[in-house]
């Protein structure tokens, strides 16, 4: 079965290597839907393509007929470092394609390439690649509905509390200093980061970004400073971390707080003095990343309880930016629903216009305790259930209809509709989907949450396990998912309803 990279817009890959046989992998796993292809035969037509047509990422072999990898590296970073550049190479040539990554490269496979790890890999480059080059803009003078239709991720709102967002951002940008972003989960604590990157002096370096919370402690310590082939069973090479790999760029740390009292004490090495080992090396490296972190913990107590470094938490918190929970933004509420909705409207190919005042009053006096993650959620979930152009209080999640909405997502979780998975995919073919595999497989991760959540009564951690992923992982699945946890979900064993438009 042939690999895909994920569906969305299309993106530019440009494809330097003098092997007719990679240049066929490449169009074989990427289609033109999809990605768009530019392929270059020698290290100077790529260069030349690279000014030209702009792409998003770039594979480069090694062994080029014309000039070294190595010095077309160079070139391309010094065009622009933003776009990761991913370094294809024989087995001959590791330690010449680990020095590339020395040089700034974001990663390197081995000729041939795996299809299923390479579309991973590439992916990951994609997204970072948005990250880095997609604006995260705050309110200018054109009002959010203008400016929603730009390119970029807006950060909307013109509430108080947002304001004085937008004002700390404008102060903290340009300072070369450490920055700290304190806010409830799905708040938009990383795009507020990106706000900082876009607008600082590191804007045209890089832009990493790594969840603490998401990765096993073990895994954290070599995915941000590296580590050594032999370090650990299964370092089969050398490993170059977030910190060398960002060196001159911005460094996103989210959910810090969750960080062990090991990761904690190498970050403050790095804080103080710009220097790290890579795990299992004593080589000192020296780094100059610009780090904003965010967290959803009170760190203030997280030091007294001892749980995080006072020093540490003191380093980070040079300057902070609060960020406002949904509930207290009062009429961002709807300004945000009408932003979603002209977004995945186009996203999802539907004509969605508007909501039904009663679906704007349901939507204002929500709690939202997923915050602005949910409310995209929400938005999308009533897109797919939408028939006609106008958002109606049955399009929404029952969650939003009760008489008592949800106040706490980690102790309520509303039942989803249920899903006959062919009358699903049925309606959505009659009505002319161009998104049906990342709806389907939206839907099925629905069901799945719920179904295990039952099996486990609720337990998060057991409901983790089962599933092969972290606590924190679970949590932002089923914020993502527009899921709070209730004994309807927990008790209930009915899903054989999900894909009707019925209004329980």
């Amino acid at each position: 079965m042939r690999s895909r990279a994920p569906q969305g817009p299309a993106r530019t890959l440009l494809v330097i290597d003098d092997e007719p046989l990679i240049l066929d992998c490449f169009r074989y796993l990427f289609p033109p839907s999809e990605v768009k292809l530019v392929t270059a035969t020698s290290a100077s037509e790529g260069i030349r393509l690279f000014s030209e047509t702009r792409p998003d990422v770039v594979t480069l072999d090694i062994g080029l007929p014309d000039i070294s990898g190595l010095e077309a590296l160079r070139r391309l970073r010094e065009a622009d470092a933003r776009v990761p550049v991913i370094l294809v190479t024989g087995q001959g040539t590791a330690a010449t394609a680990i020095e590339a990554m020395r040089l700034g490269a974001f990663d390197y496979v081995l000729k041939p390439p795996d299809p299923d790890a390479l579309c991973k890999l590439l992916s990951r480059a994609f997204e970072v690649s948005r990250l880095m080059r997609v604006p995260a803009k705050v309110p200018g003078a054109q009002s959010e509905d203008e400016a929603c239709l730009e390119a970029g991720d807006l950060l909307i709102g013109r509430s108080p509390p947002m304001q004085e967002v937008y004002k700390s951002i404008g102060r903290v940008a340009p300072q070369d200093v450490t920055a700290l972003i304190l806010g409830e989960s799905g708040t938009g604590k990383e795009l507020v980061a990106r706000a900082i990157y876009h607008y600082s002096r590191r804007a045209d370096k890089p832009f990493l970004a790594i969840n603490c919370a998401a990765i096993p402690e073990s895994l954290l310590e070599s995915e941000l400073f590296g580590h050594e082939k032999g370090a650990f069973t299964g370092a089969d090479r050398r490993r170059i971390g977030k910190f060398e790999q960002c060196h001159e760029g911005t460094l996103f740390l989210d959910e810090v707080g969750d960080m062990s009292p090991m990761i904690q004490t190498k970050i403050l090495r790095v804080l103080q003095g710009g220097e790290f080992e890579r795990v299992g090396g004593s080589e000192t490296i020296k780094t100059s990343v610009r780090i904003i972190a965010a967290t959803n913990r009170d760190l203030e107590a997280r030091v007294t309880s001892g749980h995080f470094r006072g020093d540490l938490y003191y380093r980070l918190n040079v300057f902070t930016i609060r960020l406002p929970p949904l509930r207290d933004r009062g009429d961002d509420i709807p300004l945000l629903a009408r932003h979603f909705l002209k977004r995945f409207s186009r996203d999802f190919g539907k004509q969605v216009h508007e909501y039904a005042p009663e679906a704007l009053e349901l939507l204002s006096r929500y709690a939202w305790p997923g915050n602005v993650r949910e409310l995209q959620s929400v938005v999308k979930q009533a897109l797919l259930e939408a028939v006609g152009p106008v958002i109606v209080p049955g399009f929404l999640p029952g969650t939003l209809r009760s008489d008592q909405p949800a106040t706490n997502p980690s102790e309520q979780l509303s039942p989803p509709r249920a899903a006959d998975l062919a009358v699903f995919i049925g309606e959505r073919l009659r009505s002319g989907s161009t998104h049906l595999h990342a709806e389907t497989l939206a839907l099925m991760e629905r069901v799945l949450l719920t179904e295990v959540l039952r099996h486990t009564a609720g337990n998060l951690s057991h409901a983790a396990r089962i599933l092969g992923i972290t606590r924190p992982t679970l949590r932002t699945k089923l914020a993502d998912a527009g899921l709070a946890i209730d004994r309807t979900l927990l008790e209930s064993g009915d899903n054989r309803d999900i894909a009707q438009n019925s209004d329980g």
